[in-house]
């Protein structure tokens, strides 16, 4: 069985209501209006993520990836000073309670700058604050430290087994929670981390589990089948793994851009070689993209 899940935005409601996590401001607004305007804009995000969560639940969707951009310019400041942070937290805590309720599954993918394989300690620093944010975020929201619940991230760096060192050295500064949520996903580009790199290099040594992306293997596949790198990444994770799907918007609609641009919908039903997997679906029309793979009761 597959689960199909999808990411960030409701493209269905933010149309007809305007309902959207991704408020957020540039840095000059930040620096003009501060912590308070950062906590309205907080506030209305994590409304509007309650409110994501109960259209997934009446339409039978069973998963969603919540954006990194819920709390504008979160780096810069303690959740926990934001003066409108009872509501928020409390808010938080509805989602969490309606997710454990109807087993939606949640998770979250912190940016292409967390780079915990860095040879830059600032960058090392800000990564671990970033990822540390959200795994925060997580426990407000009353979500078990597990893979359940996974904050899933690339090593961002090209590989080698120093690159990896720093990785796994950089692993055992994070706290327990972070530790217990976070996986590893599998990267597009030759130069980067496979499948089979992940499991040797950083499951073997810290069992962080591998988020198998279909695409990105397409395009760095290290001499491994479809088939065997699923397994392979599967056989890494201690719950029902969620795993990744999207296509070529090239090879979709004929246009010239880059192979690896999501296209969006999807017209292939991945393979999911008779295990049940969770699956977020990165097409560019979100829950629209859902339409065909949407699971009876």
């Amino acid at each position: 069985m597959i689960y199909p899940s999808y990411c960030c935005i409701n493209l269905t409601l933010q149309e007809k209501y305007g309902y959207t996590t991704n408020r957020t401001m540039r840095k000059a607004t930040f620096e003009e209006k501060g912590v308070p305007y950062a906590s309205s804009l907080a506030k209305q995000n994590v409304c509007d993520l309650l409110k994501i969560l109960e259209w997934n639940v009446v339409n039978n969707i069973k998963g969603f990836r919540i954006t990194s951009n819920l709390f504008p310019w979160a780096s810069e400041y303690s959740l926990v000073d934001l003066p409108d942070w009872e509501e928020i937290s409390r808010t938080l805590k509805s989602c969490g309670d309606l997710a454990k309720e109807r087993n939606l599954r949640l998770s979250a993918h912190p940016g292409e700058f967390v780079k915990l394989a860095s040879t830059k300690e600032n960058v090392v620093l800000s990564s671990i604050k970033d990822l540390e944010i959200h795994s925060e975020i997580f426990d407000v929201m009353g979500l078990e430290a597990s893979h359940w619940n996974p904050l899933n991230i690339h090593v961002g760096m090209k590989y080698s087994e120093v690159t990896s060192k720093r990785f796994v050295d950089s692993f055992s500064r994070l706290s327990e929670n972070l530790q217990k949520r976070l996986v590893v996903e599998n990267d597009d580009k030759e130069s980067s981390y496979s499948v089979l790199k992940l499991y040797e290099d950083i499951y073997q040594e810290i069992n962080t589990p591998i988020t198998f992306d279909y695409f990105h293997h397409d395009f760095h596949d290290d001499g491994w089948s479809t088939g065997e790198a699923f397994l392979l990444a599967y056989s890494t994770w201690d719950t029902t793994p969620l795993f990744h799907y999207s296509e070529s918007k090239a090879l979709h609609e004929g246009i010239n851009v880059n192979p690896r641009a999501h296209s969006d919908f999807i017209k292939k039903y991945p393979d999911n070689f008779g295990f049940d997997i969770y699956l977020d679906i990165e097409a560019k029309k979100k829950e629209l993209a859902l339409d065909c793979m949407i699971i009876g009761e």
